[in-house]
């Protein structure tokens, strides 16, 4: 991918001049002819350099470098002064320019000039993933071998920079596979959005997605960015995208094949370099069959598939989980006794990771610094299908069907609590019994 350079200066001759010879040396030239276009332009997409002249219109070029380095850390900045500027040049470079060049600019220096200036943009990417990663807890997936070729292939996912769709049941781990593989790329230190598509629903998805202007609709009383502006230069997660309303999946799907948006309201046309990952617990195949998930949509986002297997049919990974979790609650190395473990694996974790998290941190509340036992894991002591045929599609889907059951029966029909206890949204558990019934 070509490099764009944003070309600062209010001489137009000066402007083509620089435009000409980057553009023979293989980078993208942009131009700007006062600090008020030169904001615009970066508001609306990311440059990897800027020449900046020092007098502009509109004011100096240096007062504006601090504003610049604020919103992007990792830009080259060079600025163009007279050859009487040089204290001014030395006050830029305080403030945060990475070097200087005097009028009439010599075009085999600019070129070295910027190549440095590159290098240390460069230096500086890395040095904020280093200290990214460096804060950041390694997510234990687990240590079966279905966790190994998850971490295999959000591996080969990190390394590239294609779309990843992750598929899974809900609270199976989704989001950690998502931002582990954000992490671990070339976006790491870049932002990572996410969005809730089943949360927000049509004219409200596409306004958290693409922004919006004043009166853009009824409650708009202020401009709004949009995620996909927050994301530029990062990663965009869309969890759950198959709920996605339809109309936001032809927008988006512009989006994507195009690179560029509207916000809504608005004429002028933005860009964003965002990295998708997406994640549902629907089969897209056959919800594009049936009409309720755009079919190109579908094709264009699952370039690189991710299955990701609930906790039922890696239950060699719950010890492991088990201790992993409670680590980062308690602090310290936790103890789980023999008969919490069994618990534990006679239950069908219908909610997954996300539900056993859920569990164990009530546990330690209900427990207040005892150790823990069965008694403070209400609620699990409904054992596993015993049926030879237990392995199958069909009687996992009986055994979660008798345990969100027998939850229910507890709670005394109270859903918000059964969906505590299960540790998965209400929505969720409505659409379970609907299916229940059905």
């Amino acid at each position: 991918m070509k490099q764009t350079i944003l070309i600062v200066d209010d001489e137009p001759a000066t402007r083509f001049g620089f435009s000409r010879y980057l553009t023979k040396q293989g980078y993208r030239a942009e131009e700007a002819s006062s600090l008020a276009e030169a904001r615009e332009a970066t508001t609306v997409r990311r440059y990897d350099a800027v020449l900046l002249d020092q007098l502009l219109p509109d004011g100096r070029g240096v007062d504006w470098i601090p504003e610049l380095r604020a919103a992007n850390p990792e830009v080259a900045i060079i600025v163009i002064t007279g050859a009487g500027d040089i204290p001014l040049a030395v006050e830029a470079m305080r403030r945060g320019a990475d070097n200087f060049l005097t009028k009439p600019v010599n075009m085999a220096d600019l070129e070295v000039f910027l190549g440095k200036s590159l290098e240390l943009s460069g230096l500086r990417r890395k040095d904020r993933a280093r200290l990214r990663l460096a804060k950041k807890n390694e997510p234990y997936l687990g240590q079966s071998k279905a966790a190994a070729e998850v971490l295999e292939l959000s591996r080969v996912a990190a390394e590239n920079d294609s779309a990843v769709l992750l598929l899974g049941e809900t609270g199976s781990g989704k989001g950690v596979v998502a931002q582990w593989i954000h992490e671990h790329g070339t976006r790491g230190p870049g932002p990572f959005v996410e969005v809730n598509c089943s949360g927000l629903r049509g004219e409200l998805l596409a306004s958290e997605l693409f922004g919006h202007t004043r009166g853009a609709f009824t409650s708009a009383s202020q401009d709004r960015q949009g995620l996909l502006d927050v994301a530029d230069g990062g990663s965009l997660f869309l969890d759950e995208i198959g709920d996605m309303d339809p109309a936001v999946q032809a927008q988006f799907l512009k989006v994507i094949e195009e690179k560029s948006y509207r916000r809504l309201g608005e004429v002028k046309v933005r860009t964003s370099d965002f990295r998708l990952i997406c994640a549902t617990n629907k089969d897209l195949a056959e919800e594009s069959r049936q009409g309720r998930f755009r079919q190109d949509l579908y094709y264009r986002i699952q370039v690189f598939p991710i299955l990701v297997p609930p906790l039922r049919e890696r239950q060699e990974d719950l010890p492991g989980l088990v201790l992993h979790v409670l680590g980062a609650i308690l602090r310290t190395e936790p103890v789980v006794s023999p008969e919490v473990l069994a618990l534990l694996r006679s239950y069908a974790w219908p909610g997954n990771v996300r539900e056993l998290r859920n569990v164990l941190e009530r546990a330690v509340l209900l427990a207040r610094g005892l150790p823990l036992g069965p008694k403070h894991f209400p609620g699990l002591d409904v054992p596993r299908s015993s049926s030879p045929a237990s392995g199958r599609a069909g009687s996992l889907g009986r055994m979660e069907h008798d345990q969100i059951k027998s939850v229910l029966e507890r709670c005394g029909g109270d859903v918000d609590k059964a969906s505590a206890i299960l540790g998965i949204s209400r929505a969720t558990l409505y659409r379970k019994l609907k299916k229940m019934q059905a």
